[in-house]
């Protein structure tokens, strides 16, 4: 039995379907990225798991026990970080964290341990008794972390945990989330891919409100390999539009410009497709002078751009 089990679930705003039929489950020990565009639906989707929204249509599963029904008893078992990170500035870390115990209803020895467990954790022990507001964004990260894990939930929900850090702050967050990811069931929103591949065994991909992939993330970065990014550097004319008709092309994007009149050009193409020899053939045909035609190994990258470039979909 899954820990987590999402069967057709939707969510509307007005006329706006920010989650269309979505249906996942997540297992025990699990760390599960969750990707997306912009407003595909992540956000949603983790505010109807923390019991924030009610879902329009479908069912969402706790431990086997619908969610309407295990209420607070879920409630209990999840720790989550929203993506705004809302702290009282005002307070000290220290006065925070016993605030946020109080609300889960710690109290005695164990409130001591689950508080000493949570500072450990996250690496917080050197301003514990400073205020937050005085603290840098990834201290401000590292308590908000604190206060999801402090009543040792079973499920943690992270939604875009790094945004706004530095590089080293987002190396440091990121080894935490893995570590953190050793005891309990991890549900992580991001749109950092380099994150998912360090961090997550899992993962699922949603566009326009409904998940387009999902599969370890060994699977997907060899699907992933099938997709192709070439490289294009040529003289002549119309060369942009003639390469957007040759089938197979998903996009052509203008590079770096070249030098002496070239020009320079990334044509992405679908998964388990060459187009070298098609674009030579047309460069002869036309009369084009060609100064470059590389065809670059694809990334999870292409992969995520490929799944969530459908016509209309968010840029």
């Amino acid at each position: 039995m899954s820990l987590l089990t999402l069967a057709g679930v939707s969510k509307r705003f007005d006329d706006v379907t920010a989650v269309d039929r979505v249906s996942f489950a997540v297992d025990r020990g699990e760390v599960v990225g969750f990707l997306g565009p912009n407003g595909a639906g992540k956000s949603t989707t983790m505010r109807l798991i923390t019991q924030y929204y009610e879902p329009d249509a479908g069912t969402i599963t706790w431990d086997g026990v619908p969610l309407a029904e295990a209420g607070r008893a879920a409630k209990r078992r999840i720790g989550y970080l929203p993506e705004n990170n809302p702290l009282y500035v005002e307070m000290l870390v220290s006065e925070y964290l016993a605030f946020i115990a109080d609300l889960r209803q710690l109290a005695g020895p164990a409130r001591t341990a689950a508080l000493d467990a949570a500072v450990a954790a996250t690496g917080i022990d050197g301003v514990y008794y400073r205020p937050i507001g005085e603290l840098s964004k990834g201290f401000r990260q590292r308590v908000g972390l604190a206060q999801a894990i402090v009543h040792r939930p079973d499920l943690l929900v992270l939604d875009e945990p790094t945004e706004g850090l530095d590089p080293n702050q987002r190396v440091e967050i990121r080894r935490l989330i893995g570590e953190l990811g050793q005891a309990r069931t991890v549900l992580l929103s991001t749109h950092v891919l380099s994150e998912v591949q360090h961090t997550c065994t899992r993962l699922l991909i949603i566009s326009q409100g409904k998940i387009v992939a999902d599969g370890p993330v060994e699977r997907l970065m060899r699907e992933a390999e099938g997709a192709v990014e070439i490289a294009v550097e040529a003289t002549g004319s119309g060369i942009a539009e003639a390469l957007r008709e040759l089938p197979g092309v998903r996009q052509v994007v203008p590079a770096a410009a070249g030098a002496d009149g070239r020009v320079a050009l990334t044509v992405s193409a679908e998964r388990g497709t060459d187009l070298r020899p098609e674009i030579f053939a047309l460069a002869t045909g036309r009369g084009w002078t060609l100064y470059e035609l590389h065809q670059q190994p694809g990334s999870l990258e292409d992969l995520f751009r490929q799944l969530t470039s459908a016509p209309g979909s968010p840029e």
